[in-house]
């Protein structure tokens, strides 16, 4: 069980051992929707920063933050924001898939047994064999990569049973000061010939455990990366 913060958030920065910073902001209890939302969102674009960062979307649905030339990916779930970032990179186009630019995060309660009865309608017939249907963790770990993974491709209508596939479930560090504890997992992501981005490209997955959430970040590894002690 985590902590509850009803009157109060709780926000702070950190290095992943895959080389993406995440901020997090957390708390507020008593707020919930909308509400809590969008003040969990400026505590975000403050954070760290001497001036307001406004967050806009390309047409694939993608955040950025104007006048920053970085990748951004953002989740929410349990009053419990997040936004990941990769290192600028000014050479690059950012509303376009790229491998050196791919990246997605995503979150989930680590107890939400909901995900349990929609299990059939992400994975595929073969990752049914790799998630056990009486595994919440593993099918929280599924769903959270398949969401990551889709908004690292910045690809709308791209199938998660069909065009987005776990080879490897990644393993969750619960000690996220530890560069130990954890393994990461992969996954393929096959681009239609429709699309700008043609056949099929390599991912990682890597997961923690913050407030009681299972985070899932999906990342080229190729990209471009923050310096990490590993």
């Amino acid at each position: 069980m985590h902590e509850v913060f009803e009157d109060e958030f709780v926000s702070w920065r950190h290095n992943t051992p895959v080389g993406v910073k995440v901020d997090e902001v957390f708390g507020m209890d008593s707020k919930s929707g909308k509400v809590w939302l969008e003040m969990a969102r400026q505590i975000f674009c403050e954070l760290g920063e001497p001036n307001y960062r406004e967050i806009g979307h390309y047409e694939s649905g993608a955040p950025f933050i104007y006048s920053l030339n970085a990748r951004l990916s953002i989740t929410h779930t349990s009053n419990l924001f997040i936004g990941a970032f990769l290192p600028k990179t000014p050479d690059q186009n950012l509303e376009v898939f790229n491998p050196r630019t791919a990246m997605g995060i995503d979150a989930e309660k680590i107890d939400r047994s909901q995900v349990l009865k929609i299990r059939s309608k992400f994975l595929s017939e073969k990752e049914m064999d790799l998630v056990p249907e009486d595994n919440l963790e593993a099918n929280i770990l599924a769903w959270t990569s398949k969401e990551a993974l889709y908004k690292a491709a910045l690809t709308p209508g791209l199938d998660f049973k069909e065009n987005i596939i776990i080879t490897k479930l990644p393993e969750i560090n619960r000690n996220i000061n530890s560069e130990s504890g954890y393994s990461l997992g992969s996954a393929i992501l096959y681009f239609p010939d429709n699309t700008i981005m043609q056949g099929q490209q390599n991912m990682e997955l890597y997961s923690y455990e913050t407030y009681g959430c299972c985070v899932t970040i999906a990342i080229s590894p190729k990209c471009a990366k923050f310096k990490t002690n590993r």
